[in-house]
């Protein structure tokens, strides 16, 4: 079992930035990944990384102002988000998947344990 437990979500402004960090418990080396889930929205995929953190894949909307990152001493992963924008406004949870290769997956049917969520705003 892999509990997860993000952190880090919060308000900020329009062009601010904020970190998430996700502290994983249990098992480690999975790939995982970040989702989020805006009001009367479908949950997305925002970004996601190889259990080595070799490979990263990132939506479209957030490439080039969102990075992931792992820290597999600390079983804990990241999420810098910068030039925020009102609408990356959402619940944003982590995922892990059970699947011990060395690849990420941006689909969220690989994905076998969610976190509880945290809140970002970005106010315009």
């Amino acid at each position: 079992q892999v509990q997860l437990v993000e952190s880090g979500g919060g308000l900020v402004q329009a062009g601010g930035s904020l970190r998430l960090s996700c502290a994983a418990s249990g098992r480690s080396s999975y790939a995982m990944g970040w989702f989020r889930q805006a009001p009367g929205k479908e949950r997305e995929f925002v970004a996601a990384i190889s259990w080595s953190g070799g490979r990263t894949g990132y939506a479209d909307s957030v490439k080039g102002r969102f990075t992931i990152s792992r820290d597999n001493a600390k079983n804990t992963v990241y999420l810098q988000m910068t030039s925020l924008k009102p609408e990356d406004t959402a619940v944003y949870y982590c995922a892990a998947t059970s699947v011990y290769r060395d690849s990420y997956y941006d689909s969220q049917a690989w994905y076998a344990y969610w976190g509880q969520g945290t809140q970002v705003t970005v106010s315009s």
